[in-house]
């Protein structure tokens, strides 16, 4: 169904995403967002159980964080980047 709205919580984890990202990594982070409705064979081939999820294939390993990425401290992690030094986050 083109044109489906997505639901809020998969809204909020790109926009905590996005922050965060500009923050830790300007310019450097390339996101995509996959539609699993209309792609369900990526929800079997990145082994997806939950949305959203966030999978970070570069660096290796390939990391997946599952959630709203409101707790910017939690995404970092998730991702395995350091906070940086005097983030209260």
């Amino acid at each position: 169904m083109p044109g489906r709205r997505l639901p809020s919580r998969c809204l909020s984890a790109r926009q905590n995403l996005l922050r965060v990202c500009e923050q830790y990594l300007p310019g450097r982070y390339r996101i995509d967002v996959v539609d699993l409705l209309e792609d369900p064979r990526r929800a079997v081939y990145d082994q997806i159980l939950a949305v959203p999820t966030l999978v970070r294939r570069l660096p290796l390993p390939v990391r997946k964080v599952v959630g709203d990425m409101s707790e910017a401290a939690l995404l970092l992690a998730g991702m395995q980047l350091p906070p940086r030094k005097g983030d209260a986050t």
